[in-house]
């Protein structure tokens, strides 16, 4: 299993973010595969459950940035179950996960 899981998150090379907040950076430079739940690395969750971010959006889901006006909890929360399922798609249609 930690195969499969290491291959998603290396899977967010070179892509594009799907978290797409306000600041999002253009192109696949600082891609990252970041985790819904965010909090820091103690708090993350299964590799299933990534959204492929930039480095200016996964610091405001993190909240280790602010937008102002700050972003209200549960909007953002939902931004991240929405990038996560696009997410996904880009994965089952590359192969990464398969049903």
């Amino acid at each position: 299993m930690e195969k499969i899981l290491s291959k998603m998150t290396k899977s967010a090379e070179g892509k594009v973010c799907q978290l797409r907040l306000e600041g999002c950076l253009p192109g696949t430079e600082t891609v990252v595969a970041a985790h819904l739940g965010g909090g820091g690395m103690a708090a993350k969750v299964s590799d299933l459950h990534i959204m492929y971010a930039c480095m200016n959006c996964h610091d405001l889901f993190d909240g280790r940035k602010q937008a102002k006006p700050p972003y209200e909890k549960e909007w953002l929360e939902l931004q991240g179950h929405r990038a996560v399922i696009c997410t996904q798609k880009i994965m089952i249609k590359e192969g990464v996960i398969k049903l």
